[in-house]
């Protein structure tokens, strides 16, 4: 996200006549925890909806009434162009297609101080209510958004980009006992609202899709495997040459049988992008924070070599203004195996991605170094804590 976008979106705000207001606890009888699921024949979808459908529709009824005076309509919204960079698209274009093919099944957990919504592919978003922007995760790119509290309802406000804003409201109704969502796409011109309905998932209704896992493949958490679509990983110096080894015994082992035995990992980090250091960060520090956390918890760490089974961070960094740094951080454990794929008959040597943890955060300079390397040391205690639960 560039500099230019991410200070447009703050404008935005303004140019939309927002500010936060004062947030409110919600009542614990109006909770949004549980278990949902989209009701189809309630919601109402509109057909055609997004982002400058309104500018759209006024451009036909200008070109049909014609211009004052018997003059072309030269001053008509169609002749308005709209610029966005590459950032702001793939923002509105994930932000719309989520409103437009909304999730059938949503779980969410609620604390005083969060509300955490995670849909049936594993992707979930957590949100603070206290009125402050945040930086919420997307697949590609950041979003800043902020939440609030206005009496039983919660209120989402996502920054698409400049003069372009996704406004989400969350209420529950005891009788029946419904989740009402209700988007808003808020633009110069107008806007366009969807209504979504969810019900209690009833006992027995399965909220994650079934994924079949091939044959000698460790099993992945959602997130694992949407990050090993995404990433292709590192490129390697060198790779040890690995046998066959015994056949595949005819059951797969359970889930964490890939962490058993597990005692040396390597340590990489990737390289940094040049808005990084302006924000504080440079790479020594996060791989000695990486590689004592692995050392505190018995594990034998390799630094600058080949090791077959490593820790990988990827960090990406932007300073959007002089107060204001965003990162993303990914943090993957990786081997190698050989494994034979659907369409060849010779086992080859494949990366395979055993666990993923990623974040972004947003905050002043001086101490966004400190966020970050704190957060990617949470990621490693979760894998160890997995790593560990599979070896007792």
């Amino acid at each position: 996200m560039t500099r230019t976008s991410v200070a447009a979106m703050v404008v935005a705000a303004v140019a939309l006549g927002w500010a936060p207001r004062g947030t409110s606890a919600a009542p614990g009888q109006s909770g949004l925890e549980g278990t949902w699921t989209l009701n189809r024949t309630l919601s109402q979808i509109p057909r055609e909806v997004g982002f400058g459908m309104d500018l759209l529709s006024n451009a036909g009824r200008s070109s049909d009434s014609g211009g004052r005076g018997g003059g072309g309509g030269t001053g008509s919204p169609a002749m308005v162009s709209f610029h966005e960079s590459a950032d702001d698209a793939k923002r509105r274009e994930q932000l719309t297609d989520e409103v437009t093919s909304p999730p059938s099944h949503l779980t969410i957990a609620q604390t005083e101080t969060a509300v955490t919504i995670t849909d049936e592919r594993g992707r979930s978003r957590t949100f603070h209510p206290d009125g402050k922007e945040e930086a919420a995760a997307l697949d590609q790119v950041p979003v800043v958004t902020t939440t609030r509290w206005d009496g039983s309802r919660l209120e989402v406000r996502y920054q698409v980009e400049r003069n372009r804003e996704l406004r989400y409201s969350y209420a529950r109704t005891l009788d029946p006992p419904q989740l009402t969502v209700q988007v808003r796409f808020i633009e110069r011109g107008g806007h366009d609202i969807v209504t979504l309905v969810y019900e209690p998932t009833r006992a027995n209704e399965p909220v994650l899709p079934d994924r079949a896992v091939p044959p000698g493949v460790p099993q992945a958490t959602p997130a694992a495997t949407s990050a090993a679509a995404r990433a292709s990983g590192p490129v390697r110096a060198a790779i040890p040459t690995l046998s066959a080894g015994p056949p595949s015994p005819a059951a797969p082992p359970g889930p964490g049988a890939e962490f058993r035995g597990l005692t040396t990992l390597g340590v990489v980090v990737e390289d940094l992008s040049p808005h990084a250091a302006a924000c504080g960060l440079t790479r020594a520090p996060i791989e000695a924070a990486v590689s004592k956390s692995l050392s505190d918890a018995g594990f034998k760490v390799v630094r600058d070599s080949d090791e077959d089974t490593y820790v990988y961070v990827q960090i990406m960094t932007t300073n959007a203004s002089a107060a204001l740094c965003v990162s993303r951080y990914d943090t993957f454990l990786y081997t190698h195996t050989t494994a034979t794929l659907a369409y060849q008959s010779t086992p080859v040597l494949v990366q395979v991605s055993l666990l993923h943890e990623g974040g972004i955060s947003g905050g002043a300079p001086g101490a966004h170094a400190d966020t970050v390397i704190r957060n990617v040391k949470q990621h490693i205690d979760t894998f160890v804590a997995r790593i560990r639960t599979a070896n007792r």
